[in-house]
């Protein structure tokens, strides 16, 4: 048991990104085709953050073409380049499900002034 919690604590970033839920984030992932890589950057809005430790895992959803585009990035991966916060969003909520059903501006989350 001790010698999987040293791996993983070795194999956690040293600067976890700073975010919360309802953040708006650009998410910098490597992507690999063939021998080359590229970074693509995915933007959208923090609907969940679950777990911790070394399997600490963010969805990220966005409205692209008006088709609804979640997907799950684990924090502590060597495929994540940076996350960067657009900007701050004011919510009551641990998880923002309830924005999958939404449409046009009732999709969106208020911005928190700080």
């Amino acid at each position: 048991m001790n010698a999987l919690k040293l791996i993983s604590e070795s194999s956690m970033k040293e600067n976890k990104p700073e975010f919360e839920v309802g953040d708006t984030v650009k998410v910098h992932v490597q992507i690999k085709e063939g021998e080359k890589s590229r970074i693509q950057i995915f933007e959208g809005t923090v609907i969940a953050k679950k777990h911790g430790g070394i399997s600490e895992t963010f969805t990220v959803r966005r409205i692209s073409h008006g088709c609804g585009i979640e997907r799950v990035f684990p924090v502590h991966s060597p495929a994540v380049d940076k996350v960067e916060v657009i900007r701050h969003g004011k919510v009551r909520r641990a998880k923002l499900y309830y924005l999958r059903d939404r449409v046009g501006k009732a999709a969106k989350v208020k911005e928190q002034i700080r």
